[in-house]
């Protein structure tokens, strides 16, 4: 289990397959995202483009928050260890327990990066499922797309979690608060744009949160 590269603090990042016409299709699309975030409109950039299919919005904004929660919990690896983060938790109130549908069928108690790892590996597993994130010209996303795509952001929402209630200062340290700020803040707009996380989870970051959206406004 080295999906984010633990030991060497170099996390891997995903891409979603694809070929052809429809390669092109995923890469316009990733085109103007970028686009419209550099305009620094972080509102305009979550709205879904005028005649996209909105799973295929989805599905590239889901593989690229992955990728930058991703790249931002490894900067912060060498911290984040199972002596330090003995759990997985946001603060004294929120702890994260591990479960999936197949090595660990009930949830368990695990440190923070072990967690972590989990978390990852398993998004990538989704990400390169056919079936879950289909990658071929024709074939339909599964009926189920939008709760696959919601159980994925409620995960990654906690390793922003984590990171701001445990590790923040290093974050600070390390010259990366306004990076992270940037990202949640967008993947914020999105969850929220396309209501893909029970404000009950979004509870321990809930007065950033706030002052987020507060912000975005002005």
């Amino acid at each position: 289990m080295s999906f984010l590269g633990l030991s060497s603090g170099r996390p891997k990042t995903a891409k979603r397959p694809g070929n052809g016409s429809y390669a092109q299709k995923q890469y316009l699309l990733k085109e103007y995202a970028e686009q419209t975030l550099g305009s620094g409109n972080l509102r305009l950039a979550v709205h879904l483009p005028e005649g996209e299919d909105l799973n295929e919005w989805l599905a590239v904004n889901t593989v690229d928050f992955f990728n930058q929660i991703n790249m931002l919990y490894g900067t912060i690896t060498e911290f984040c260890t199972p002596q330090d983060c003995p759990v997985m938790s946001a603060g004294p109130k929120y702890e994260y327990h591990w479960k999936d549908d197949s090595q660990f069928k009930k949830p368990v108690r695990v440190s923070a990066p072990v967690y972590v790892d989990h978390l990852m590996t398993w998004v990538q597993s989704q990400l390169d499922s056919e079936v879950v994130f289909p990658s071929k010209i024709g074939v339909e996303f599964p009926s189920n797309f939008k709760t696959e795509v919601n159980d994925i952001f409620r995960r990654l929402f906690r390793v922003y979690a984590h990171i701001y209630s445990t590790h923040f200062p290093v974050i600070v340290s390390l010259g990366e608060e306004a990076h992270l700020n940037t990202s949640f803040k967008h993947f914020i707009l999105f969850v929220k744009e396309f209501d893909l996380i029970d404000p009950k989870e979004l509870a321990p970051l809930s007065d950033l949160i706030e002052s987020l959206l507060a912000q975005s406004k002005n």
